[in-house]
């Protein structure tokens, strides 16, 4: 009987030789999804701590991180973010997986083969639908942005790629995402992820960083989010071979709007408006794809000779 091999499990132990999954390395191996978020969740919220202990948190600490708002995500949010799924990713992929399986994530994080379409069609699509939901939503026509928010919006958005961008991405879509395609196909797998990625992000709404309108519902509104959301970069990401690169794009280009632009295209519109904004556009462009792919969301169906092993393996 021939077996398949898939990314993130271990081959069965040779015939007479003990097993070399015993201990946590062994563990790993087996469950590299349980340990990937396990750790994810762990190293971020631990290294969070100070941050939400702070005066830019709960103020149990007299501290405060430098730098007013942005100063003080940078210095407050982004080590835990890069410490949590990146980190994570890392370590579970080169026990797990070994040097192929590092090289194979690398390898979608510094993949620029994708038609330039498709990094023009996120930088313009991710701004505009946001301008259409918010005039939809606010009532209000949108205001052209000074020339200093068009000069900021690209570095803004690189920016963005090398913080946000590199701290996430790499592990929910790059690590976690084919795994969970894999062994649940990409509708199921998308809904595991998306409300683990959201529910990451919840001791952040006990500081600054979860704004100034925060209400009962607001962790709840940002976790249907990121479950609508994921559904379209799963799309993004399996349409474009797996390039973490658009993945990471999709995602940054939100922030970034949100970041650099919204208060001066909409400059009497609440911050609530914009969550509203990106829920809405995002579950309404989730069920276009759904519908329109039939589930499949970009993932090619498996060739008939793989189907046929899966079966007798």
């Amino acid at each position: 009987m021939t077996t398949q091999s898939y990314p993130g499990t271990a081959p069965p132990p040779a015939h007479g030789l003990p097993d070399p999954r015993g201990g946590w390395r062994g563990s790993m191996r087996r469950s590299p999804l349980t340990w990937f978020f396990s750790l994810a969740f762990l190293l971020s919220w631990v290294a969070w701590t100070p941050y939400i202990l702070s005066g830019n948190g709960q103020g149990v600490w007299d501290f405060t991180f430098p730098g007013g708002a942005a100063g003080s995500q940078l210095l407050g949010v982004l080590p835990g973010a890069y410490l949590g799924p990146v980190l994570s990713a890392f370590a579970v992929t080169a026990v797990a997986d070994g040097r192929p399986g590092l090289r194979a994530w690398v390898g979608r994080m510094t993949d620029w083969r994708v038609s330039w379409r498709w990094w023009a069609a996120v930088i313009v699509s991710v701004p505009l639908v946001l301008v259409v939901t918010l005039y939809g939503l606010g009532g209000q026509s949108p205001v052209m942005p000074s020339a200093t928010v068009l000069a900021a919006y690209l570095p803004g958005l690189l920016l963005q790629m090398a913080t946000t961008g590199v701290a996430e991405e790499p592990g929910w879509r790059d690590f976690a995402m084919p795994r969970l395609q894999n062994a649940y196909g990409p509708v199921v797998g998308t809904l595991i992820l998306g409300p683990l990625w959201g529910f990451w992000h919840l001791p952040l709404f006990l500081t600054d960083w979860g704004g100034t309108d925060l209400l009962w519902y607001t962790p709840v509104e940002f976790v249907a989010t990121t479950i609508a959301f994921s559904f379209v970069m799963t799309w993004v990401f399996n349409h474009t071979r797996q390039s973490l690169l658009l993945a990471m794009l999709l995602h940054t280009s939100v922030n970034n709007f949100f970041s650099v632009a919204y208060s001066d295209v909409f400059p009497s519109l609440s911050d609530s408006y914009a969550a509203h904004a990106f829920l809405v556009s995002s579950a309404v462009v989730a069920a276009v794809l759904l519908v329109a792919t039939r589930g499949r969301l970009g993932l090619p169906k498996a060739p008939a000779a793989h189907t046929e092993l899966s079966r007798t393996a």
